[in-house]
């Protein structure tokens, strides 16, 4: 039975079916970090998210971006959220004087700030364009020319990530030191 334009139904290929299968991994696990409870699981389950993330660009053959999400993100990241949480004497388990009950006006405005921030994305990179090469020269898709587009097109992301990350670590040392205020 042909479709429209004589074209067949085509069954997804296994490396389609992975890509699911890792792509909704990473979806739940992304859902238990923020509805967890205790901290530790969730920067666990980040982990899990974050591997997932690699097993897709491993999916998609595109090894470095795979190592590079291994390496810094689940190696240093979690790592580093692991050891400001002890180093920060953080609450490890739930507690119960925190939850202030507004969770639908939280939600609003996790909605609202995740549509500025697409769109804010969405309009920044809509006419950005990586050239990795021409597609049968020999450096296509290579490593340097991959290094060479990040580091010239997409230096600022990166840096501006790296900032958000240490102003958080900074902001979670200070939040979580009680008695800082009471020299």
């Amino acid at each position: 039975m042909n479709g429209p334009g004589g074209v067949g139904y085509l069954p997804p290929t296994g490396a389609e079916v992975l890509l699911w299968l890792m792509g909704a991994v990473a979806l739940g696990s992304a859902v238990l970090v923020v509805t967890t409870r205790q901290v530790v699981h969730a920067a666990l389950w980040l982990v899990v998210t974050l591997g997932a993330l690699a097993g897709c660009y491993l999916v998609l053959t595109a090894e470095l971006l795979a190592w590079v999400q291994v390496l810094i993100y689940v190696g240093a990241v979690v790592v580093l959220l692991l050891f400001g949480l002890m180093l920060t004497r953080a609450p490890v388990g739930g507690v119960a004087g925190l939850d202030s009950g507004n969770r639908v006006v939280a939600l609003g405005v996790a909605v609202a700030t995740a549509g500025v921030l697409v769109s804010a994305v969405v309009t920044g990179f809509r006419d950005a364009y990586a050239d990795l090469g021409a597609a049968g020269s020999a450096g296509a898709g290579s490593a340097g020319s991959l290094g060479q587009s990040l580091f010239r097109t997409w230096v600022l992301p990166f840096e501006a990530l790296s900032v958000l990350l240490l102003a958080a670590l900074v902001a979670a040392v200070v939040l979580s030191r009680g008695d800082l205020g009471e020299r």
